[in-house]
Order: C-alpha cells, then structure tokens, then sequence
C-alpha cells in the first residue's frame, strides 16, 4: 500500500495558489483549500485511517489565517512525526506582476485593502520570508499562463503506480507565438505544405478531416511520421528509466493551426495505440 504523500501550498497573494489547487485536482490529488494549520495533524490521521483510500492530498494555506499562521511549522512537523511525507511548496511571482494582476482583477490587497497594492505586497513578502526559506520548492509564476503552471506541476507531482506507462503531453503551438517553454521535444513542421495557401481550407484548423488529409497523405509528412514515431519509440523508455512520469512533446507550425494540429492529432493516435495515455492540447489554434 502507498504511503499518504502531502503538498502543503502557500505563498504570495497573486502567486496562483488558487490555479495550483486546481491543477493539483486535475492530477488526482485529494484538495482542501484555506485549511487551518491547526488542523493539520487532525486531517492527516484521518487520510492515514483511511486506509490508502487518499493517498495523495495537496492543502492550501493562506496568509491571511493569522491567527493559526504562527505555529505552521509545529504543526507540519507533527504530521511529519507521523512518518507522512511533508513537501512545503512555495509560489512567488514578481511585483510588478503581482500588482498588474490585483490591478486586473480590481481586488486590493489581502493585508492592506486600503492602501496601495505594492505596500500590501512589500508587508507580505516579510511575513512571508521565513516560510520561503523553509519551503521545498520554489515556483515563480510570473511568466506562466496557468495552462503552463499546470504543465509544470505536472511535471513535478503527478502520481502513477508503478507499473503503468508515462504520460505523453503533445502539445501544438505556433511558431509566431513563441516556443513553449516547457517542452522536452520540439519538432518543427512548417516544412510541410501549408493549408493556409489554399483558398478552401484557409479558414479551417488541423482538427478538420479535410485538412487533415491535405497534410498527412503529402509524401513529406508520411516519411516524417515515420521516423517521428521510430524516434519516440526509442525515447520513451529511455525517459521511463529516468523515473520520468510526464513528457511534452511540442509540435509547431507557422500559426498553430493547420499542420501542427494534424501532426499531432495523429500522434496522439498512434501514440494510444501503443498503450500510452496521452494528452493532446493545442496552444494556439484560436488565435489570429
């Protein structure tokens, strides 16, 4: 039976600890937002009775529970001294960021509401700073998008048994947008020919069968899948030796709508076929 595995999440206001709840729900953990460190031990003892029914809990904590937030850290090492792995995770951005995204929202800032928003998030980064040098992990959100933070997180926490297979994330994208950055491969495929030249498949996307067809029987594109498929099948197992869970395999084109869509719809395909889960999610296939 697996142990019980907890994440505790806090960190700044703004930071994306709502996000990160969020995601951490979407990767299977057993969520609870605000809990009160107090309750810590309490909540930990009964995941345990459970008896491997909750294996894998992420808890949010917020500054602004003042009067329990002080004795955090005993609290964490009595769940600790229950033989429960404790990981503190710790989300910051930059002020600038911090203060553009309370702005955003027209929310004031948790601690000071009646004064300006970076005086708000000056006291806080003080309160906060002994937590930050306790934390496990740091995570500066302050250049992801939340698809990115998921990806991330992902990265770092999703849960598998042992004995099934990793989880491949394709992921298309338009070159004109930037490269993702948290891609492990990248392929480039604007070598293919191109549906947005032709006049009745211009306004459609690579989910499209017509478009589809138009891109993948080409000659280029068969012998490209080819060796795309033969070379994964190589990498796959090398990244499972290496404990990885999770891969991302980027796949771009000009604008991200036509050929990398139709790429990867059939690797994902192909990829299935072979056992694997896959999760396909295309960046930018909306965007003008």
């Amino acid at each position: 039976m697996q142990a019980l595995h907890l994440v505790v999440i806090s960190g700044l206001s703004g930071s994306g600890k709502t996000h990160a709840i969020k995601c951490f729900e979407d990767l299977g953990f057993f969520c609870v937002d605000n809990l009160p460190p107090a309750l810590l031990p309490k909540f930990a003892e009964l995941c345990i009775q459970r008896e491997g029914e909750v294996r894998h809990v992420a808890l949010g904590i917020d500054i602004r529970e003042r009067g329990f937030f002080s004795d955090l850290f005993a609290n964490l090492d009595r769940v600790r001294s229950l033989d429960v792995p404790v990981e503190l995770l710790f989300l910051e951005a930059r002020d600038e960021v911090l203060v553009r995204r309370f702005s955003e929202s027209r929310r004031p800032h948790p601690l000071l509401p009646e004064s300006p928003v970076s005086e708000g998030v000056q006291l806080e980064r003080e309160r906060l700073l002994e937590l930050k040098r306790r934390a496990d992990r740091i995570i500066d959100t302050s250049d992801l998008t939340v698809h990115e933070l998921k990806d991330l997180l992902a990265r770092h926490y999703l849960q598998q048994d042992q004995d099934r297979r990793l989880t491949i994330s394709l992921l298309t994208f338009g070159f004109k947008f930037g490269v993702p950055y948290e891609a492990d491969l990248v392929f480039d495929v604007r070598f293919l020919r191109n549906p947005n030249f032709v006049e009745d498949l211009k306004q459609l996307t690579g989910e499209d069968p017509r478009v589809q067809s138009y891109v993948l029987d080409d000659h280029d594109a068969i012998t490209f899948l080819g060796h795309l498929e033969a070379l994964c099948k190589f990498l796959i197992p090398c990244f499972q030796r290496e404990q990885r869970s999770y891969l991302t395999v980027a796949i771009g084109c000009t604008g991200g709508r036509h050929r990398s869509v139709a790429i990867a719809s059939r690797l994902r395909d192909s990829f299935a076929g072979s056992g694997h889960q896959v999760l396909l999610r295309h960046r930018d296939l909306h965007k003008s």
